[in-house]
């Protein structure tokens, strides 16, 4: 390797601005008052906030000195398993950005927000068909809002049929929201294990599918980065003891327009689109989870539904059956227009993101096999899974290597995640990321190994070229600087 993408380079400290301030500084002009001035009762008003003076170029260092010490999807690869962090087109933000859109306000009457309601309603048709699902929702806030709206679903289908059940199926390579949302729609999860080749047998789930048992929440691919391979024998036995099945779309960017879900047994399905249609991620939100379901789901959906007739697109409430609304507005538009545009900026071409993600994947997988330890040693689908168990005689852990990966200029990837792999190490680099790059990274991380044979103390120690060295995390969640 010839040269490093990570450098020391010019790192800036950076006070709060509360430290840098100083009386009497101002970064505006502010117009001549022509009324005198009267203070505010003390009493009413308060001492106020103690906002620091500063100048407009202060203001302006500041803040752009912070943003080199952020590290995003516009600043390089993010091989962050499972979350999916492709690249976000700048046409999607253009066109989010648009007057019509961006000053839309939820509460305008639907004969002034034609524009909005066609747009969404158009989405709605896209995901269906992309899906093979009948109806969709795009109301969830985000992938676990989706997940609970599916669950809501499961409940009110099992009631309208006068047996509501108790439990729900998890297996142990599904998302960790999925049992967690059951949970909270009174469900038990029942938690099932994946058979040596990392997939669910249709044995295991014949097992524990009982008259008690609403459904399954399968996330597929799964979190191996495997294509759960029996799902259509595992949809079949749910369904023939009343069970419905629920697949957790989190993964859709390894399937889109080669997988039809709802023709392989599937009952309701989250997307995020978040990750698989390109939106901002990360950060707290927002995010948008929309469901889409088979037409026997369909009264359940949430209100209010975009709806369409004779060429007027409206909000309607009138479904009795429904489980409701999910939140006081209609969800995240601004997403929902970024992840239209990329649909309509790709149409077919959807096919060949998910062909290249996973070719991407099993690239890395391939050129890393024999430097990392490989749990599961066969074609994965958007993500492949290593573990630090070569390592285990130098006494370097994943943290260690995934630390030391910051020195060479990377962000790390997921880790301990899934916990069917010990000391996993998850890699998801996505179809947006060039040979190029890709081999850099692959470079990299064979050097970590080889610096954790060669000096291990070095990892224990990393990084050691970032601006911050490794954080204290156990104090850190413990005693949180919370002015900071």
């Amino acid at each position: 390797m010839q040269e490093m993408v990570g450098t020391t380079g010019l790192i800036l400290n950076e006070p709060l601005l509360t430290e840098r301030g100083r009386k009497g500084r101002c970064g505006i002009s502010l117009p001549r008052r022509d009324v005198e001035y009267f203070p505010l009762d003390a009493s009413i008003a308060g001492e106020g906030p103690n906002f620091p003076d500063l100048s407009e170029v202060e203001v302006v260092r500041h803040y752009t000195r912070l943003s080199t010490w952020n590290f995003g999807v516009d600043t390089g690869l993010y091989p962050l398993g499972s979350c999916t962090m492709k690249y976000n087109p700048k046409t999607n933000e253009r066109q989010a950005a648009l007057p019509g859109f961006a000053g839309a306000h939820p509460l305008l009457p639907a004969s002034l927000s034609q524009g909005v309601l066609k747009m969404m309603y158009d989405l709605q048709g896209f995901l269906a068909e992309l899906t093979c699902m009948d109806a969709v929702t795009l109301q969830p806030a985000a992938g676990a809002h989706g997940e609970l709206a599916g669950m809501l679903i499961f409940h009110a289908y099992h009631q309208s049929k006068g047996a509501p059940r108790s439990k729900i199926i998890v297996p142990d390579t599904a998302h960790g929201t999925n049992p967690a949302s059951a949970a909270l729609c009174g469900y038990r999860p029942v938690n099932v294990q994946s058979n040596e080749q990392g997939v669910l047998s249709p044995e295991t789930i014949a097992a524990v599918m009982d008259e008690e048992t609403a459904g399954i929440m399968i996330t597929n691919p799964n979190t191996l980065g495997l294509f759960e391979e029996n799902i259509q024998q595992i949809a079949e036995i749910v369904h023939a003891r009343g069970g419905l099945v629920y697949a957790d779309g989190a993964n859709m960017n390894a399937i889109m327009g080669i997988v039809g879900v709802g023709d392989i047994g599937v009952d309701v399905l989250h997307l995020n689109l978040h990750k698989t249609f390109s939106t901002p991620h990360g950060g707290g939100g927002p995010g948008s989870g929309p469901v889409c379901v088979k037409t026997y789901l369909e009264p359940f959906l949430p209100v209010p539904r975009v709806s369409e007739k004779d060429g007027r697109y409206f909000l309607s409430e009138d479904f009795p059956q429904s489980v409701g609304k999910l939140h006081g507005f209609y969800g995240h538009v601004g997403v929902m227009i970024r992840a239209y545009c990329y649909i309509l900026s790709l149409g077919p071409e959807l096919k060949k993101v998910s062909q290249l993600a996973v070719l991407n994947a099993n690239y890395i997988k391939e050129k890393l096999k024999d430097t990392l330890h490989l749990p599961y040693d066969r074609p994965c689908m958007h993500e492949c899974v290593f573990s630090d168990k070569n390592q285990e005689a130098e006494k370097v852990t994943t943290l260690d290597m995934v630390k030391r990966l910051i020195d060479y200029g990377f962000h790390p990837p997921t880790i301990y995640f899934p916990l069917v792999v010990h000391g996993a190490i998850m890699i998801e680099p996505t179809e947006t990321e060039s040979k190029e790059d890709l081999d850099v990274f692959i470079e990299s991380f064979k050097n970590v190994v080889k610096d954790a044979k060669e000096n291990p103390e070095m990892l224990h120690d990393a990084p050691r070229k970032p601006k911050l060295r490794r954080l204290d995390e156990t104090s850190a969640a413990r005693h949180p600087c919370l002015t900071c």
